[in-house]
């Protein structure tokens, strides 16, 4: 006996769809930080996990737990909102930070500031 046993046949489905993609997702987001070399090919890949892969995760607890408390529940919405607004934020943040850090040190792997002339 679980907390789940109420829970319908027709709803259990989806709730249960919604939770491999998302793991599978943020598993895929984490294979990618550990096989890929570069840092700014790092920064991509956990975007794939936070992203679609919390936004599945969190349809299905917003579908169960509805359900089950007979009342609408907002507290998957705004977990989404905020990670949706502040992944892509903080991504770039790094990705400019460690451009900057790494032409400061003269890397031959990244490209000039835009506007700089090579002549």
């Amino acid at each position: 006996m679980t907390g789940l046993d109420p829970l319908p046949l027709w709803l259990a489905v989806p709730v249960a769809l919604f939770l491999v993609l998302g793991s599978t997702l943020t598993l895929l987001g984490t294979v990618g930080l550990v096989r890929l070399r570069s840092f700014y090919d790092r920064i991509h890949a956990p975007t794939l996990g936070t992203s679609w892969g919390a936004a599945a995760i969190l349809i299905a607890s917003l579908l169960s737990w509805s359900w089950l408390q007979d009342r609408a529940m907002v507290h998957e919405v705004v977990i989404g909102v905020f990670l949706l607004i502040t992944t892509p934020v903080t991504m770039m943040l790094l990705g400019r930070t460690a451009l900057v850090r790494d032409r400061a040190k003269g890397s031959p792997d990244v490209p000039p500031p835009a506007g700089s002339r090579s002549d």
